[in-house]
């Protein structure tokens, strides 16, 4: 089930770092600041920095280096997942971590 109300996502995400297994060796991690700010870090280490918002199907993301995408969170009992605005499963939230747990606000903005 897509998770569309907007109080339960701004739960999940607002102020959270949620991590994410991309495939059977590659783990992300993803920030959501309450001022708008994101943050990732990728498996390869890279960092990268830019702003969300919520939308009424999900979140969106603009990142610095230009990219930008809609993504949505499907949750079952046990189980959360990350979509892309396709509703194509990208990766599996495997825990999530109240604050900045990676640091991303220490990045330059």
């Amino acid at each position: 089930m897509l998770i569309d109300d907007q109080t339960t996502l701004s739960i999940l995400l607002t102020g959270s770092t949620h991590y994410l297994r991309l495939g059977p060796d590659a783990e992300a991690a993803v920030y959501y600041g309450a001022d708008g700010r994101s943050g990732m870090l990728m498996p390869d280490g890279k960092r990268q920095a830019g702003q969300w918002q919520l939308t009424p199907t999900g979140y969106h993301v603009d990142w610095q280096d230009g990219r930008s995408a809609d993504w949505q969170i499907d949750a079952e009992p046990g189980r959360m997942a990350y979509c892309n605005a396709g509703g194509v499963e990208r990766a599996v939230l495997v825990r999530i971590v109240p604050g900045d747990d990676a640091g991303f606000t220490r990045m330059p903005a």
